[in-house]
């Protein structure tokens, strides 16, 4: 999932759904704590290849549903997967501060696994709340994983190498904890709930498994601003090296990878 204007990564959609089952989880789990009110619009945005949109559609089926991202791939593999629903290609940024204040607002908002890519989540979570009618639900999930080892060694192997110039300023747009989100959304919404999970995602293929994993997310933009292909494949070398030793694999040659996980359910006033 992406909300920053698309930069032309082909493939993304195809990485990132090598692992569908394991991603498509925690959407589940923050749909059901939507709580059961009528819904006639709802929009996911961020919404990838339309895994999410389509847990989306079946929890609200009644409901016009419409999905939204910043990647031209991404919304092909979406487009592909559920050719009756209305897709978008844009930035959430511009699109939670757009103009079509006149418009209905929407009775249900997903974020799933993407706001982690914006910055100034500040002003961005106060604007998505104007962007619901009265009672309207916001439902997000994003990954709370910046302080786990496969993030900590992308930072370290960043700034330590050869590229350290390129990579700088690359790292992930820091987040809040669950306190900060609840005191910024308390204000604007009748109720709010933040809860935080850890799945521990059994992946085989070893540390392989576990950079393939993050090849679909975090590791993304580090690739994305080397120059040439041989600094990608000594940047991801090493990466996987380092990996090895933070994730042992079982007897089996399984990997048991934790990642935590932020959610957040809001209602309008």
């Amino acid at each position: 999932m992406t909300g920053a204007t698309d930069t032309g990564r082909n493939g993304y959609a195809q990485q990132y759904v090598q692992f569908e089952s394991e991603r498509t989880r925690p959407v589940r789990d923050l749909l059901a704590a939507v709580p059961a009110t009528a819904v006639r619009r709802a929009i996911d945005i961020g919404c990838g290849p339309g895994n999410s949109t389509e847990l989306l559609i079946a929890h609200v089926p009644r409901a016009q549903v419409s999905g939204l991202d910043a990647s031209a791939d991404m919304l092909d593999a979406a487009r592909q997967r559920l050719p009756q629903t209305s897709f978008t290609l844009a930035d959430i940024a511009q699109w939670s501060a757009g103009a079509q204040r006149d418009a209905p607002g929407y009775d249900l908002i997903l974020a799933n696994a993407v706001l982690q890519w914006l910055p100034d989540h500040n002003t961005l979570f106060a604007q998505l709340v104007q962007r619901l009618a009265s009672g309207g639900h916001l439902a997000v999930q994003m990954p709370d994983n910046l302080d786990e080892p496969a993030h900590r060694l992308l930072r370290d192997i960043a700034a330590s190498g050869p590229w350290a110039q390129q990579l700088k300023g690359v790292e992930r747009t820091a987040r809040f904890d669950a306190r900060h989100y609840y005191a910024l959304l308390a204000p604007l919404c009748t109720r709010v709930e933040v809860w935080r999970t850890t799945y521990h995602h059994p992946l085989a293929g070893g540390p392989d498994a576990v950079v393939e994993w993050f090849k679909g997310s975090a590791l993304r933009p580090f690739l994305a601003a080397l120059a040439s292909d041989d600094e990608r494949a000594a940047f991801t070398a090493r990466y996987r090296e380092a990996i090895a030793q933070a994730y042992p694999a079982l007897a089996d040659g399984t990997v048991l990878l934790p990642f935590p996980r932020l959610f957040i359910v809001a209602t309008k006033r």
